[in-house]
């Protein structure tokens, strides 16, 4: 039975099964290739039809017995139909995704400077969108050619910023192709990264206060024009809007935050309980890593080497997807903390009565009163929080509250 499915090397914590199962009724697959296998695989399996990714945008049109008109103007296929008479066509759907990205983020190209990152595959639908919408300006940037990295400084009066590279793509999180300290007229930032669904640019961009999206809008329409393809059927574009957003609340992160023994463990089981999801407890994390526990850690290595450890451990939680992260009282206390968390994640600060705080086994809370402890990070837990929820009520109540809000 004919199937679909996405190719590309590699594929990692690839979104597009489930988002093609909430679209459409068909067998999709997700096949590393390697590219020496291509031409083989693309003449001897029995596909219906495939989308394709990094790094094989261009390198499969040679293989392709006939393109589509956008394609052959994109000069980039992300989509192949295996025609009735067995011939491959090619497809490049990443035009309307990008199309439906640049509406859902209010941006307005019109007449502006654009710099594009990257050169490959992916940036060349999204310069051919950004012609179409009225762009001014669209200058790409390279690693190697005349506008690069190193040439920034000409382009300081760019207004809208574009990401087609990996830079910053899971498993490299944290990782950014540039600082957006160089472009003092910016406008928004568009990153075509949907895994994190925050990258360390789109964060640079909402830390200055301007609009800033992810790639995952952009995957699912370039999902539904492409599901189309593969069933021959149209799609009303409300499903890709609510396949976008039940995506992004399926896989971000639940993240509570709040004083020592404010419940977060406790809160975080139920929820747990009720969803299904699998909770990750930073301060677990950090004994089961030293191999003792917190009041030895402090002992040994002070707070500065505790708070090290805490660092690293929720650097790689929250690379995570669709977990519950239940963190330490002082996680707020380190910066960086935050980008870990909320790359994808929403923050729930976890507030309760301080006279129901307790403090044993707990060095920070034993050496400062819960008072003055809680005047020094309750600005950072509400700076960093997304939503509030009063710890007041029975844990099941007060989980029951945490996903009404959510």
């Amino acid at each position: 039975m004919a199937w679909c499915g996405l190719i590309g090397m590699p594929l990692g914590h690839s979104f597009s099964p489930k988002l093609h199962s909430m679209l459409a009724d068909y067998d999709y697959r997700l096949i590393p290739l390697e590219e020496k296998s291509l031409p083989v695989f693309l003449q001897t399996e029995d596909f219906l039809g495939l989308n394709v990714t990094i790094p094989y945008k261009q390198t499969v049109i040679p293989l392709l017995d006939e393109l589509s008109p956008e394609a052959e103007r994109i000069g980039a296929v992300n989509t192949i139909l295996r025609l009735p008479n067995g011939r491959l066509r090619g497809y490049n759907t990443d035009y309307d995704g990008f199309v439906h990205l640049l509406r859902a983020s209010g941006l307005d190209v019109r007449g502006k400077k654009v710099l594009v990152l990257g050169t490959g595959g992916a940036s060349r639908p999204v310069r051919c969108a950004l012609e179409d919408q009225g762009a001014g300006e669209i200058v790409s940037i390279s690693r190697t050619g005349p506008d690069n990295y190193e040439t920034l400084s000409r382009h300081r009066d760019a207004r809208i910023l574009v990401n087609t590279t990996p830079v910053g793509m899971y498993p490299g999180n944290g990782a950014s192709p540039l600082s957006l300290d160089a472009f003092p007229e910016l406008e928004g930032v568009l990153d075509l990264i949907y895994n994190p669904q925050r990258t360390a640019l789109v964060l640079q961009a909402l830390d200055r206060g301007l609009p800033a999206l992810g790639g995952l809008i952009m995957l699912a329409f370039q999902a539904l024009r492409a599901a189309e393809i593969f069933t021959g059927r149209a799609i009303d574009e409300a499903r890709g809007a609510e396949a976008a957003a039940r995506l992004a609340r399926e896989v971000e992160n639940w993240v509570l935050i709040g004083m020592p023994g404010c419940g977060k463990s406790t809160i975080a089981a139920a929820l747990a309980r009720r969803t299904g999801r699998e909770v990750l407890d930073a301060d677990a994390l950090v004994e089961q890593a030293a191999g003792r526990s917190i009041p030895e850690i402090f002992a040994a290595e002070g707070e500065a080497g505790f708070r090290a450890r805490e660092s690293a451990v929720l650097a790689r939680i929250g690379r995570e997807s669709g977990k519950i992260l239940a963190t330490g009282g002082g996680a707020v206390t380190q910066p960086k903390n935050r980008d870990f968390l909320r790359q994808n994640g929403r923050l729930i600060f976890l507030e309760r009565d301080l006279a129901l705080l307790p403090t044993a086994g707990r060095p920070v809370s034993q050496a400062t009163a819960p008072e003055a402890l809680y005047a020094r990070r309750a600005p950072l837990y509400r700076a960093w929080a997304d939503v509030t929820v009063q710890n007041d009520a029975p844990a099941d109540a007060v989980a029951e509250r945490i996903l009404e809000v959510l």
